[in-house]
């Protein structure tokens, strides 16, 4: 049994290093901007059959260049205590949990499928720069391993500048800065209430917003959201904003 002892060891250690490749990433970018992230190069992957035969369209926006409109109706939309929460909502991940049991029962199916819902900005951000888009329950952990340490090394406004400027908001389009001259021409400290709630809404279906031909896999009203948005916009307050952020 030497030989499966010593397969357990490299399967750890790779793990392990693989932890400590994440943690110095993510200390990286406490003062460097993430050039890409791990959802972004398979979207361009999809969408121009190789690595750079085509481009994507980004631009980054340091947090203080982005109108609080457009912020706090993000936070309204996906994560309205972002900025109280340590990264994780227990509550609504069980409640995720509990859907998926009573679907998996529906089905009469054993499923591989991971948890679905419930998860928090930093979640997101955390999938989005690491990890693929399959949904399992190794890679659920992973993100929640990589959440943590998110938490632990950057601090809440440096997140949420990194995923307003990373998350998908249509096909081929990352971080607001490329949104709010796609969907408007204007830059991203210019977008109204209206506009940062229509933009807000698109998160849970970016490219069914973006392109009529990707809704057929989406059921979102997107004109409920924004006015949802639009009604709870002032109830989300956000801490001040920092004195310097990287460039």
């Amino acid at each position: 049994m030497s030989w499966l002892r010593y397969f357990i060891k490299c399967l750890l250690g790779g793990l392990l290093i693989m932890q400590v490749y994440f943690a110095l990433q993510i200390a990286l970018w406490a003062t460097v901007n993430p050039s890409s992230t791990a959802f972004k190069r398979a979207e361009q992957w999809r969408l121009c059959h190789g690595p750079i035969s085509c481009l994507t369209q980004s631009q980054w926006t340091p947090y203080q260049q982005i109108t609080n409109n457009l912020k706090r109706a993000v936070l309204v939309s996906e994560d309205d205590i972002f900025f109280q929460h340590r990264g994780v909502r227990v509550e609504d991940m069980q409640k995720a949990w509990e859907k998926n049991q009573i679907k998996k029962h529906q089905t009469g199916r054993t499923t591989k499928t991971a948890l679905r819902g419930g998860s928090t900005i930093t979640q997101q951000l955390a999938k989005n720069l690491f990890l693929s888009s399959e949904q399992n329950y190794l890679r659920k952990g992973q993100e929640l391993v990589i959440t943590g340490l998110l938490e632990a090394f950057l601090s809440k406004q440096r997140l949420f500048e990194i995923y307003l400027n990373s998350v998908e908001w249509g096909e081929g389009i990352f971080g607001i800065g490329a949104a709010s001259k796609h969907y408007y021409g204007i830059s991203p400290a210019a977008l109204s209430r209206e506009q940062a709630a229509a933009l807000a809404s698109a998160l849970p279906a970016p490219k069914c917003f973006d392109k009529a031909s990707y809704c057929r896999k989406a059921n979102i009203n997107f004109p409920n959201r924004q006015e949802f948005i639009l009604e709870n916009l002032d109830r989300v307050s956000l801490p001040p904003s920092p004195k310097n952020t990287p460039h």
